[in-house]
């Protein structure tokens, strides 16, 4: 290995960023290394990395830039965007995104650097802010559950085909019916999952979805080309066939149209996107999904309820979690481990602000809209396809180059992907403005036709466009919550109060073990509000985003380089979709040499839960591989079991470093025994974090591995969701990258299907890693490896002799994260690692990984961005926790009446006028004194998880259950 560190002095000479995203100083940094006893961080890298996996040259990511210079340079590439006005539609629409719900959650780090809500007592803001979007959600569908949200409407249509065939009585069915009148990017996106799934898909007009034997059906209600239609009939014929209906549906159209669960549809999906979410050219945007209380096992995804802390009060937390990937393995009703958290918050929030009655006058102005520029257009005689609609027309034309020429003259763009026909959709940002000038680019000059009697403030009466049979009469979003804070004052202290009840990046460390929560810099963060990359379409004409696809490719080349492959995909808008995605190519690469019999995949016992249920998703059988004592693949067994499965051997699953937080010696052997028996190696990317710049997982040996560009590369995780996870593949496995059906992306298979419903998936987040690669340079990218190296030692170092350490790498490393074993304590102590995993909340921590990947321990992940100080805390508070337990060891204190038995402890309970616990209040609140100086304070007490599961409840709760008597 080539010795080119330098000092982070010497790096800021040029560059003061690295400087800024780096926790520790050189001082600091020195005395960690002499505690840990090494020399410098170079010398740090040899002792812990294997030296054959070390990179020989450094990666060719350039120099980094200041702050001050990258933004300069990006905004200069955003201006080479063309913002036109989109009415395009296709399930994408401009929206006012209220101020205040950008200024105070789109853009404030309390909203966005938070971490799922599995620690829900420091979580209960966003849960709320979450059990309003399923709110929403079920108003608006008249469904009687609803999730916390998925990725994007295509990949919600996919899972409610998934869920069909779970719970239809039609057991022999294979085959899904799709409407031909479905957005053609969703029908993409379900048609790549039944293929995977070996489903049949048959296809043709709604009113024919009961001529065939199928187990399920998906109808869009209104209409990719805007028609509005009773479809109950069709939806009760299926159903009387045994068959699931699932309706894609308009969220906004809702508030006008009679629901989904009112026609009888089994399941009701769409995305919130135009409920205050940018179109960002095509995400991230958090889809919603409705099904009845019957199939609640059977549910995508996460769901919030409703149950009770210890001392009664009401409490939020994820309800029904045996569904999910991390616990279930490959028997998981999906992969999907990613709601769209900060999204449907930013949905829900926006229904808050509007209320019931702002979102009428919205959607009826649209729909106004609509009308009057139906009406000029007959008037002058233009055909429209259909008779009726909500915000959509399909416009009839024998001129149709014509009209897109003058369309783009005028900055308009229209919809053109229908024969004989361009598609208007209007939305909430649209003005009598633009219909006049629609007027100019359907007919002409000289139309004499102009926009008159058009009242912002009224709504549509008396139209004809929604038959009456159609038009919605249920109320919606009575609830006190969307009646409320409807003047900014009121709203903005709503926000702020639920933000104060959670504790995200901005308050302290979160030293999640395999989560990656580091710095995520205001500077990375800027562009992603900018109009330049919010405001364009997903399909917009490609020489409109010229800006966009610059930066993606620019982008891509820089993670070419640090992963050592040869292509890389963007779409996957999150790691399980990337785990799927690449999962996919291999398949797809098996079935182009002949081998389309090998489905086999073998993963060791340590690897994360969303791997086992990828593998599910496009067919595969899991076999499980052994780990040794140290925590490390068991060779031996790996070479038996490939050899036994021999010629069906599709791939193996690993993670490096391991999921044991350890550097394996023999992971190019690992790849050499799989590549033997003719299998591909998937990498997972969850810990590239601890490679970037040192090693590579191209250069160890690997054929593909997805990104976590929510974790790595400092998109923030948004309380559990936006995330991105592309792919990066060897160049045999290049032409099997997902493409779309929508837009052909260069570069990506022919014949490949798509896995999200935008051809570059959340393209909106990708300036965030864009920024932190061109800030940091290539060799700032390698000292926050090795820094991240050091602070995982570090931490480990200072907590042996009080907790022991599970597993070690070379001369006692580990790797950028760490295990502590917890069991020979609960057993002498009966203090367990949830004990110890609340009471972090009272010296002001999240919780590490708990119980993952081995039960009973806590995984330590304190990233780069850490400083010294921070650490030092963390680690008092470790201690001083460990003394607590030796009081109960000891029995100084009873088992079941001590502050790790009653954490997390909240000022209800300190203000207890009867407290008659065997410790001092000041105890449990102010255990050292460095928590006096920043309090967090959880807003509930220990959550019980048993009785919210039991008694399920996913939907608000009359707001007196929130007040104290």
């Amino acid at each position: 290995m080539t010795d080119t560190s330098k000092t982070l002095a010497q790096l800021e000479q040029n560059n003061a960023f690295v400087r800024r995203h780096i926790g520790p100083g050189e001082t600091e940094i020195s005395s960690m290394l002499q505690t840990i006893n090494a020399e410098s961080l170079d010398d740090l890298t040899q002792q812990t990395v294997p030296a054959g996996i070390l990179l020989d040259k450094p990666i060719e990511t350039g120099e980094g830039a200041s702050e001050v210079d990258a933004l300069s340079a990006l905004k200069a590439v955003a201006a080479k965007n063309k913002i036109n006005r989109s009415f395009i539609g296709m399930g994408y629409y401009d929206t006012h995104v209220p101020n205040v719900i950008l200024r105070n959650v789109l853009e404030n780090p309390g909203w966005y650097t938070a971490y799922t809500p599995y620690q829900p007592e420091i979580a209960q803001g966003r849960l709320e802010a979450i059990l309003n979007f399923q709110q929403v959600t079920i108003d608006l569908t008249g469904l009687e559950l609803a999730s916390a949200s998925l990725l994007d409407e295509g990949t919600a249509a996919a899972e409610a085909m998934a869920l069909a065939k779970r719970v239809s009585k039609n057991k022999k069915a294979n085959l899904f019916f799709i409407a031909d009148d479905v957005h053609p990017q969703t029908r993409d996106v379900v048609e790549t999952r039944a293929e995977m799934f070996g489903f049949g898909i048959v296809s043709g007009p709604t009113e024919q979805a009961s001529d065939h034997d199928v187990f399920g059906a998906l109808l869009q209600y209104p209409s990719t080309t805007g028609e509005v239609k009773d479809i109950s009939d069709t939806i009760a014929a299926v159903q009387a066939n045994k068959g699931i209906v699932a309706v894609a549906a308009d969220l906004m159209s809702l508030v006008m149209l009679k629901s989904p669960g009112e026609l009888g549809a089994d399941v009701a999906l769409g995305s919130a996107q135009r409920f205050g979410v940018p179109m960002g050219y095509g995400g991230p945007h958090a889809a919603f999904f409705a099904t009845r209380d019957s199939y609640k096992r059977s549910l995508p995804g996460r769901i919030i309820g409703i149950s009770k802390d210890t001392r009664g009060r009401p409490a939020l937390r994820m309800a029904l979690q045996t569904r999910e990937q991390h616990i279930r393995r490959e028997k998981a009703n999906s992969n999907i481990c990613t709601a769209q958290v900060l999204l449907a918050n930013m949905a829900s929030f926006y229904a808050v602000y509007h209320g019931p009655e702002g979102l009428k006058t919205i959607a009826s102005r649209i729909h106004r809209l609509a009308d009057i520029l139906a009406s000029g257009l007959k008037q002058k005689g233009l055909g429209l396809k259909h008779a009726t609609w909500f915000d959509t027309l399909t416009v009839l034309t024998d001129n149709k180059a014509d009209v897109l020429q003058r369309a783009y003259a005028k900055g308009i763009n229209l919809r053109a992907d229908i024969d004989g026909a361009v598609g208007i959709a209007l939305d909430e940002t649209s003005t009598r403005n633009d219909v006049q000038a629609l007027f100019d680019v359907l007919l002409g000059e000289g139309h004499n036709l102009q926009v008159a009697n058009l009242d912002d403030d009224v709504t549509t009466q008396g139209s004809q466009s929604i038959p009456a049979s159609l038009r919605r009469t249920s109320d919606i979003l009575q609830h006190e919550v969307f009646n409320q804070y409807h003047s900014e004052t009121e709203m903005l202290r709503y926000i702020k109060s639920l933000e104060n009840k959670d504790l995200a990046l901005n308050h302290s460390m979160i030293s999640l073990g395999s989560c990656t929560m580091k710095l995520n810099a205001t500077a990375e963060m800027i562009p992603v509000t900018w109009p330049e990359f919010g405001q364009l379409h997903p399909f917009a004409p490609l020489d409109q985003a010229a800006g966009y696809h610059e930066m993606i490719s620019e982008l891509a080349q820089w993670l070419i380089s640090i992963t050592g492959y040869d292509a890389m995909s963007m779409q996957p808008n999150s790691g399980a979709q990337g785990e799927y995605a690449g999962l996919l190519a291999i398949q797809r690469y098996h079935e182009s040499r002949g081998e389309g019999h090998r489905n086999v995949c073998l993963i060791p016992s340590s690897a994360h839960g969303t791997n086992p249920a990828s593998a599910q998703m496009v067919s595969l059988k899991v076999v499980v591989v052994n780990c040794d004592k140290n925590g490390n693949v068991d060779l031996k067994d790996l070479r038996a079991k490939a050899e036994e499965v021999g010629d069906n051997l599709s791939c193996a699953m690993i993670t490096y470093p391991s999921t044991h937080g350890v550097y394996e010696e023999t992971v190019r052997e690992m790849c050499e025994i799989v590549h033997q028996y003719g299998g591909q190696v998937y990498m997972d990317g969850a810990n590239m974090n601890a490679q970037v710049g040192i090693t590579a997982p191209g250069f160890i040996g690997s054929d593909v591995s997805h990104l976590n560009l929510h974790k790595t590369f400092c998109i923030p995780h948004g309380g559990g969701g936006p995330g991105m996870g592309p792919i990066g593949v060897k160049s045999h496995l290049a032409p099997f990258l997902p493409n779309h059906s929508v837009v052909d992306i260069d570069g990506a298979g022919k014949d490949c299907g798509a896995v999200s419903a935008a051809p570059w998936g959340s393209a909106s987040i990708l300036p965030i890693s864009y920024m932190y690669i061109k800030m940091m340079g290539a060799e700032g990218l390698r000292k926050a490896t090795q820094v991240a190296i050091l602070n995982a030692n570090y931490v480990a170092k200072q907590l042996e002799g009080h907790f022991d350490v599970l597993y070690k790498g070379r001369n006692g490393r580990v790797a950028h994260e760490c295990i502590i074993d917890l069991r020979p304590l609960k057993e002498v102590s009966g203090v367990s690692e949830i004990d110890i995993a609340k009471r972090l909340n009272d010296y002001g921590f999240h919780a590490p990984t708990m119980s993952f990947p081995v039960a009973g321990t806590l995984m330590i992940e304190p990233t780069e961005s850490e400083a010294k100080y921070e650490l030092d805390r963390f680690i008092e508070a470790m201690i001083s926790i460990r003394k607590e337990i030796a009081k109960v060891e000891s029995g100084e204190w009873a088992a079941d009446n001590n502050p790790l038995h009653f954490a997390p402890h909240t000022l209800a309970d300190i203000c207890d006028s009867n407290w008659d616990r065997s410790y001092d209040r000041n105890l449990a609140a102010y255990p050292v004194a460095a928590v006096a100086r920043n309090k967090f304070w959880p807003s509930v007490n220990r959550i019980d998880d048993v009785y919210g599961d039991r008694n399920l409840m996913c939907s608000c709760a009359p707001i007196e259950a929130y007040r104290e008597e």
